[in-house]
């Protein structure tokens, strides 16, 4: 019998932020347990870093030059889904939690979904989604009662949360699944989506993760001199800002927050992996990473490593005969999952699927992977730009297609991208040589990136779509969603 498969997604979190990567005060006991058991993939990314194309990347298997979106848009995904083709497989299949594809509660495979892609009331004496149903049905009202924090869902205020913590988006997310689990139909496998809002803004965790990281020496962000705008910390900021400098005690609690939410996550996560069957294949990924203070930036949708670079977890039954504890390096990608799940399955993988099966990776079969990756985002603010990236892993280059702004850094030996190289003499081989790779990538592409050969300066942002993915009907309930 095919084995059943767990999806669980978070939103926002970096790639540094598991325990297992060392990282130096967060703790993640059961996302690490993962890791070990299975395997971790230390060079993920997510090459499209914000929140609608990167989903439309994880759904689809398909590059964002391929489903049509470089930026937060809502228009219908037509490409083949990873849930309906495991559906069409003989998966009965879940979603628990966020989705964040067009038009609202499109199922797009999946049989059945409690669906939520926000705490957030979008539309004041009005139920947005299963989650703000689950408040009312248990006697939580007020006009958007779980933002009632104060906190934005988008910005760097952050403070604990407010109710009881079984009120919790993450909490009623992890329960819905476990409810899935009680009710499945014991004789078919199950695909079971978990996909948990945290720790996306805002970062409002129940109090005792929110107080744990309050009381350590958290680290302070790293900080470029190529990207200094601020030389002190400022007031004023708005709080959904994009490049910061805040106080201390402000920078303290927006990272008590964010890795409370994370190991809030994390707890709710074992409570559902405890009552999986023992033939559960789980594969654990974010959409996208958070800035949180780095080079004075907050939020996602740049290429630097604190957005793009993810987590990537597998864990096999023992029948896959993988053996545990392996970290791989290979450059793997959100466009990767699809296709590892549908290989763990047997079920075929669509023609328009452009990612590839970790799975020959885990085996030791490592010819003919990828040797670069290449990711972009139509629109990054303060920067009258798009970016490109590519990486060999060992190497990132930058351009920002609307200004001609270059980047790149070294990091096998500057991992906190501190030191930007270009025109470093000694680096201008390696540079030139990626800067090729994008060339090729982008040629043709109608954004005209790419004029006579040469990278191109186009003047402004990029479009938000390719031609032919225009949205042809009403926007809904989540044109203002939190993105």
């Amino acid at each position: 019998m095919a084995p059943n498969i767990v999806l669980i997604t978070t939103d926002q979190q970096r790639g540094d932020c598991l325990g297992v990567e060392g990282h130096p005060v967060l703790d993640t006991p059961y996302l690490d347990q993962i890791a070990s058991q299975g395997a971790r993939f230390s060079r993920a990314y997510s090459a499209c870093p914000v929140c609608i194309p990167a989903r439309r990347t994880l759904m689809s298997g398909a590059r964002p030059a391929r489903h049509g979106v470089t930026m937060n848009y809502d228009t219908p995904l037509t490409l083949p889904t990873l849930p309906g083709e495991l559906a069409r497989a003989g998966y009965q299949t879940h979603l628990a939690g966020k989705l964040h594809l067009h038009p609202a509660r499109k199922l797009y495979g999946f049989n059945s979904a409690d669906w939520a892609d926000s705490p957030a009331q979008y539309r004041l004496n009005r139920v947005s989604n299963d989650y703000q149903r689950f408040l009312i049905e248990h006697g939580q009202h007020g006009p958007d009662l779980s933002y009632a924090n104060g906190a934005n869902g988008n910005g760097w205020v952050s403070r604990p949360w407010h109710m009881d913590e079984r009120f919790h988006y993450t909490t009623w997310a992890a329960e819905c699944a476990l409810r899935f689990l009680e009710r499945r139909d014991p004789t078919v496998p199950f695909f079971l989506n978990l996909s948990i809002f945290a720790p996306h803004a805002p970062f409002t965790p129940p109090a005792y993760y929110f107080e744990k990281y309050m009381d350590m020496d958290l680290p302070e962000p790293v900080v470029g001199a190529w990207a200094r705008i601020y030389d002190g910390a400022q007031r004023g900021h708005d709080v959904t800002a994009w490049r910061v400098s805040l106080k201390r005690q402000a920078q303290r609690e927006m990272m008590a927050g964010y890795f409370g939410s994370i190991e809030h996550a994390d707890h709710q996560i074992g409570r559902v992996l405890k009552h999986l069957p023992r033939d559960t294949a789980i594969l654990f990924a974010s959409d996208h990473g958070e800035m949180l203070g780095d080079h004075q930036w907050t939020r996602k949708r740049s290429a630097y490593e604190g957005s793009a670079r993810v987590p990537f977890l597998v864990k096999l039954p023992k029948s896959f005969g993988i053996e545990p504890g392996q970290v791989r390096t290979e450059l793997v990608e959100l466009m990767d999952v699809m296709p590892t799940l549908l290989d763990m399955a047997g079920a075929p993988v669509p023609e328009t699927v452009d990612g590839k099966s970790v799975l020959p990776l885990l085996r030791g079969e490592t010819d003919g992977w990828r040797r670069h990756l290449h990711g972009e985002c139509a629109r990054v603010e303060t920067m009258n730009s798009g970016m490109q990236f590519v990486t060999d892993k060992s190497l990132k280059y930058i351009r920002y297609p609307g200004t001609g702004l270059e980047h790149a850094f070294d990091l096998a030996n500057d991992p906190d991208e501190m030191t930007n190289l270009i025109g470093d003499s000694e680096y201008e081989p390696r540079i030139e040589a990626l800067r090729q790779i994008m060339i090729r990538e982008l040629e043709g592409r109608p954004e005209g990136f790419v004029v006579d050969g040469r990278l191109a300066v186009t003047g402004g942002f990029a479009p938000v779509h390719l031609p032919g993915f225009e949205c042809r009907d009403e926007p809904g309930d989540l044109k203002n969603a939190n993105r």
